[in-house]
């Protein structure tokens, strides 16, 4: 029996949401900070609402992570079932990140669950993402649901997210390269980290992965007595035209594609598939199946931008898109797709955060791009320069030039003239997230 959730009996103040996060990110030096010690007494001082939630599917991995549970969310909810779902980072405003009953957490609502945390938080140190996973567990404590959705945010094993002591289902997306400053230097470090969320006797779904991400992924479950089912051994999923055929327990099923563009989103897909396949007690049919996958939405990730101010910097005739990739598995994954693209141009607009690996990311789209214009990510401290990420480009074969900002780096693009093209702006899910939140403003 999980102990009484404590509310604040503080009188909420009428500051917005914005005006309480910018409060939270002072209660600890450094942003990131990986320990389960802090967000471990907070939740216990909050009533540890993480131990009341409904079933939890937590997911962990490099990329793809918040693709597979916006797929499984859109066939839960398909089916009829009420999902709460948690991911980071958000692109535009931080309630995306927390998702009640399938709606996104209202202002007012976000600002006195983040407020109650902070006064239970008594001033102690905690990092920004502690204290609002804090409240994400809190809401969903406080909501009826049939599942929850938990997206990892960096990482798994010191994951605030991984206060969850037995989650009904854990899933790995395939792991890669990327924060090396946090998680370790080798591929085995970093998928000893996401396997971290992995628990005694819980199955865990993995996609395919590296073959020293899989051998840790292996080694891991044997010593949890956790089941584990893999992508191309327990279960198979491959693109047939316009539709994908998943395969699991000696049994096929033929479903649409994905409404997400992209060859990695069909694996993504039938990651999800094989999660649904382990959540026996969610009647979730094919039927409600196939109309997940082909309603799902999942903004910033191969997405493409038509009607939006934004598009009208380009000739009529070209098309605009948006992706928040950034490391080199998510590099490769971009430069796959564009060789089906083969109709017209490609050209990109990159911006980049300086922590990140830009030639791992830069070079498989060399082979794929025509030109490339370099810029920085607007209000970001740590973007690499729009000077250093054009000379990283062409370090690695790309015909790239800095610009001053978005705006000057479709006009140079779209000045070229010549036949109708495609313009990919990618690099970072920042930059994402700055691309469609000038859109939205205007």
């Amino acid at each position: 029996m999980p102990r009484r959730l404590c509310r604040s009996k503080r009188r909420k103040s009428p500051l917005s949401s914005d005006a309480v996060l910018d409060r939270l990110t002072k209660l600890h030096p450094k942003l990131i900070d990986l320990s389960l010690d802090r967000v471990a007494a907070l939740l216990h001082r909050l009533g540890d609402p993480q131990d009341g939630l409904a079933p939890v599917v937590h997911v962990a991995g490099t990329n793809g992570k918040g693709s597979v549970i916006a797929l499984l969310a859109a066939c839960l909810e398909a089916a009829g079932f009420t999902v709460h779902v948690y991911t980071s980072p958000h692109l535009v405003r931080f309630n995306e990140r927390i998702r009640v009953a399938g709606r996104v957490l209202a202002d007012d609502a976000l600002a006195a669950l983040l407020e109650e945390c902070e006064t239970f938080n008594a001033g102690a140190s905690v990092t920004f993402f502690e204290i609002t996973t804090a409240a994400a567990f809190l809401a969903f404590a406080r909501a009826p649901a049939d599942v929850v959705l938990l997206e990892t945010g960096l990482g798994g094993r010191l994951d605030a997210t991984n206060m969850v002591a037995c989650p009904r289902l854990t899933i790995l997306t395939p792991i890669a390269m990327d924060h090396e400053h946090f998680l370790g230097d080798t591929l085995e470090a970093i998928a000893g980290e996401k396997a971290g969320i992995l628990k005694s006797g819980v199955t865990c779904v993995s996609s395919a992965q590296h073959a020293v991400a899989a051998r840790v992924i292996g080694a891991r479950a044997a010593t949890l007595d956790a089941p584990l089912l893999r992508e191309g051994a327990e279960w198979t999923v491959v693109r047939d035209g316009d539709h994908l055929i998943f395969e699991a327990a000696g049994r096929g099923r033929r479903l649409p594609l994905p409404a997400l563009a992209g060859a990695h989103q069909v694996h993504n897909a039938g990651t999800a598939l094989a999660g649904l396949s382990q959540l026996a007690e969610f009647d979730v049919d094919v039927a409600a199946q196939a109309q997940g996958l082909s309603g799902v939405e999942w903004p910033g990730r191969l997405q493409l931008l038509s009607g939006v101010r934004l598009a009208t910097l380009l000739p009529q005739d070209w098309e605009l898109w948006l992706d928040g990739g950034h490391n080199p598995d998510a590099g490769k994954a971009l430069a796959a797709h564009a060789r089906e693209w083969s109709d017209r141009p490609l050209h990109l607009v990159i911006a980049m955060m300086e922590t990140k690996d830009r030639a791992g990311f830069l070079r498989p789209l060399a082979e794929v791009a025509e030109r490339v214009r370099c810029v920085a990510i607007p209000n970001q401290k740590v973007s690499l320069g729009a000077v250093e990420l054009a000379a990283a480009a062409r370090a690695v074969g790309m015909d790239a030039e800095p610009a001053s900002d978005l705006n000057e780096a479709l006009g140079i693009l779209a000045g070229g003239g010549g036949k109708p093209a495609r313009v990919l702006i990618c690099g970072s899910l920042y930059f994402a997230g700055a691309v469609l939140g000038e859109d939205r403003q205007d």
